[in-house]
């Protein structure tokens, strides 16, 4: 799903993320939603999501935690909905105490140290208790501020969750992918409709070339060729998009020449063809 966001219009961000969210729950009623987010999503909006979805993103630095509620005195008046102030999340790492883990993300296995606790942001999510995690490096020599998350999930452990977090960075990946090879940052727009349908039809196209190269395009020597014309790659282990998108265009090319007309390739349909080889040996897709 996309939507579009213009300032100063109509919802915010936040809101449109949790119209998407509750959408995509009421598709999935049976399955447990868990949504990742960068700082930038958190608000009242993310107070109504559905049950069966957790919601995990990084706290700012000056979001201002509190103990729950304590229980009802039986004396008359409103009742208490926060406890006491616990501060930020820089009062609670100067607090709280830290435990060694290891967690796996970005596709290596980190030593960490992990704090954790329950409480609420009543600022953002009100009376819903919440878990903040914070998370050193362990070398001796990292920085020693945290990463602070705040999430709904109150069950999951502490590194699966860091984990989940951490497969956030994939969406950015894929972002800068579509801008680098599929053209969505040169979109020079101006209709309506152009702009609502360029981004959202440049990623269903990133979509359907990964879903392709996975299903059809994929062979096991395509990286091992790819060292061998770039042997600087030393550490390439995977194709890139840029291998996927090289090797549709040489499939998709290859189909119009061979199996519209039998007769000779015209010189036009060989310089297309060598074209394609070359940009798939040099990577630019």
């Amino acid at each position: 799903m996309c939507r579009l966001w213009r300032p100063g219009r109509e919802k915010t961000k936040v809101e449109l993320a949790a119209s998407m969210i509750r959408m995509l729950s009421a598709c999935h009623s049976r399955r447990r939603l868990h949504v990742v987010a960068d700082a930038a999503y958190h608000g009242r909006a993310l107070r109504a999501l559905p049950a069966t979805v957790t919601f995990t993103t990084r706290l700012p630095t000056s979001a201002v935690l509190y103990k729950p509620a304590p229980p009802r005195t039986g004396r008359p008046g409103r009742p208490r909905l926060k406890g006491d102030r616990l501060g930020t999340c820089a009062d609670l790492a100067a607090r709280l105490v830290f435990r060694p883990a290891t967690v796996e993300r970005y596709r290596r296995r980190d030593q960490v140290l992990l704090a954790q606790l329950r409480c609420l942001w009543y600022g953002s999510l009100h009376t819903r208790t919440v878990r903040v995690l914070l998370v050193r490096q362990a070398r001796a020599n990292a920085d020693n501020k945290p990463l602070a998350l705040v999430t709904t999930d109150l069950t999951t452990p502490a590194e699966d969750l860091v984990a989940h977090y951490a497969s956030r960075w994939a969406i950015e990946y894929t972002f800068g992918e579509t801008r680098e090879h599929l053209g969505t940052g040169q979109a020079q727009n101006r209709t309506r409709h152009a702009v609502e349908r360029t981004v959202p039809f440049v990623l269903y196209c990133y979509t359907i070339t990964v879903l392709w190269y996975a299903l059809h395009g994929h062979h096991p020597q395509d990286t091992a060729d790819r060292r061998t014309h770039s042997p600087w790659y030393v550490t390439k282990t995977e194709p890139s998009f840029a291998d996927m998108a090289a090797k549709l265009r040489r499939v998709i090319i290859a189909a119009r020449i061979s199996a519209a007309d039998p007769a000779q390739p015209t010189p036009d349909e060989i310089r297309a063809v060598q074209h394609a080889w070359a940009a798939a040996s040099t990577g630019n897709a």
